[in-house]
């Protein structure tokens, strides 16, 4: 076990939407992700998803019961998608995000839109 840099750790690729395990805590995997544009729609059913912000600013569009409502999420902030709810994350300038949720949660969740080319579905690549 030894210390990583989050900045190296981010230096080590450039594809966007698609998340680099960085290190795991119990069951849950600690991915860091460079974003821009539009993610899709999607649900995790059974987790929430935490969001921080490292670089940039990051929207992230909510269908709730209430109706649809946007939360804009600048450096440094956190945010969680709480488990079942629709929500579509997107960036207008490239943004660096870290993301916390259980080991083999699929980018795109359970339930999705069509998955657009520039989107990984992945469970998280391995930093190499």
């Amino acid at each position: 076990m030894e210390p990583i840099s989050l900045q190296t750790a981010l230096a080590s690729f450039t594809e966007q939407w698609s998340p680099r395990i960085v290190t795991t805590v119990n069951d849950y995997d600690v991915r860091v992700a460079k974003v821009e544009g539009e993610h899709l729609w999607h649900v995790h059913e059974d987790t929430d998803e935490f969001f921080l912000v490292l670089a940039g600013e990051l929207h992230i569009a909510l269908r709730e019961a209430a109706g649809e409502r946007t939360m804009v999420l600048p450096k440094g902030s956190v945010f969680t998608v709480p488990r079942g709810t629709e929500h579509k994350p997107y960036a207008h300038v490239l943004t660096e995000i870290l993301v916390f949720e259980p080991t083999g949660t699929l980018s795109v969740g359970d339930r999705h839109d069509e998955v657009p080319d520039h989107v990984d579905a992945t469970t998280g690549h391995a930093l190499t």
